[in-house]
């Protein structure tokens, strides 16, 4: 007898879906009311589809932790589809992050800030604050020097040692900052409960600073937390905090989203890179590097099966391989994430399991855990299939997430 479960018997494992126009921060909102009235609602935020974004990453923090009612547009990457039309015809330029406050459009991310600065107040300092003038430019120099690093291929190791040092003391200068703030904030606020949470100046610094974080350990080998003490006590204190969860990424996604957006990222063939990159890649993960919380796999186990279930139909209608093999295998994979329990079709879709893993996206579909459970369910039920076939992902271009195919 198959006992590998059904689609009925996983519908059992219920969980709660969140409430998303009140609850914590989640990708999936198109309302965010903070216990407001939808009367109370003068922002719009037009925003990335699949959250990849790091200047509308930057907004949409500030709103959260600011807790402005806001209504969210997404709007497609051209790495991945092509602008609405009607989103080109209200900001010509196509460009991303853009808010619409009484009909008035406004882009440029800083330009944003200052703006909802002006109508709601400062999130700790003022964007423009002289004392910030200098945190900025640090971010921007650090910015450089990674996409120095990451992005232009090197060819001989004098040419990378050099990329990699000025990277090392740049992003040593923000450490330094952190290390002499009492509260391990660049630019601390105060909550309307009274408790400390991240100012603008940490919203400037923490999107790109997400991305180097995934992109060094993936292409370089290279642990930022492992090496800058005080840069992982500020990861781990934004981490501790719902809002900011709401819009992590994990390294899987980022890694695999950034050739295109960056114009390619060059691989530094060395043990740790080799290692760092097959856990990421196989779904394992890379633990407290990529997430420093602790965590119940049970419950984000039941996250991961109710977005599967949720998106299921597409999920089957955009998988290249045999919809009837994946069906089955896919389900299996469920049944293990879900019990524990080893449960092999007799005729098992490897390759379109390893499909699904390779193109789930955070936050997009679910949060970091989740997806790291659900990356590990497939992974253990695609290595016992005879076909090892690779799936390579697209380097110059990620029309493969399709944004028809996940709209909520």
């Amino acid at each position: 007898m198959n006992e590998i479960l059904t689609w009925e018997d996983l519908n059992k494992y219920e969980f709660e879906d969140l409430d998303r126009i009140n609850g914590i921060n989640n990708s999936y909102a198109n309302l965010r009311l903070f216990g407001h009235t939808k009367a109370d609602v003068m922002v719009t935020l037009y925003r990335d589809r699949h959250s990849w974004c790091p200047y509308c990453q930057k907004i949409w923090l500030w709103l959260e932790y600011k807790k402005i009612p806001y209504v969210v547009k997404k709007i497609n990457m051209f790495c991945y589809g092509q602008k609405e039309n009607w989103f080109l015809d209200k900001v010509r330029s196509g460009k991303l992050p853009a808010i619409e406050f009484k009909g008035q459009v406004i882009t440029e991310s800083d330009d944003i800030i200052a703006f909802l600065e002006n109508e709601f107040g400062a999130l700790g300092s003022l964007i423009t604050s002289k004392h910030l003038i200098k945190t900025r430019e640090l971010e921007r120099e650090i910015f450089r020097s990674w996409c120095n690093w990451l992005c232009r291929e090197s060819f001989n190791i004098i040419d990378k040692s050099f990329r990699k040092k000025r990277f090392a003391e740049s992003v040593s200068k923000f450490d330094e900052i952190l290390e002499k703030s009492k509260s391990g904030f660049v630019d601390p606020s105060v909550s309307n409960s009274g408790e400390i949470e991240p100012g603008v100046g940490d919203i400037i610094f923490i999107p790109y600073m997400e991305r180097m974080n995934a992109s060094l350990i993936y292409y370089k080998g290279f642990n930022l937390r492992s090496n800058y003490r005080y840069i992982d006590k500020w990861l781990t204190l934004l981490e501790g905090t719902s809002a900011y969860r709401g819009t992590q990424g994990d390294f899987h996604t980022h890694s695999h989203d950034l050739p295109p957006q960056m114009g390619g990222c060059y691989k530094e063939s060395n043990e740790q890179q080799i290692t760092y990159s097959e856990l990421v890649d196989t779904g394992e993960g890379l633990g407290k590097y990529e997430l420093n919380k602790n965590y119940d796999s049970k419950y984000f186990a039941k996250i991961a099966l109710e977005r599967v279930i949720k998106h299921k139909e597409n999920l089957l209608k955009v998988t290249p391989y045999d919809k009837k093999l994946f069906e089955e295998s896919l389900r299996s994979a469920l049944t293990y994430m879900i019990t524990g329990e080893v449960k092999i079709p007799k005729k098992l879709s490897g390759k379109s399991l390893r499909y699904l893993k390779n193109r789930i996206s955070v936050p997009r579909d679910m949060p970091i855990i989740a997806a790291r459970v659900l990356r590990q369910s497939l992974n253990k039920i695609e290595l016992l299939s005879d076909d090892q076939e690779i799936d390579k992902i697209p380097l110059r271009h990620r029309y493969d997430q399709d944004p028809k195919n996940f709209k909520l």
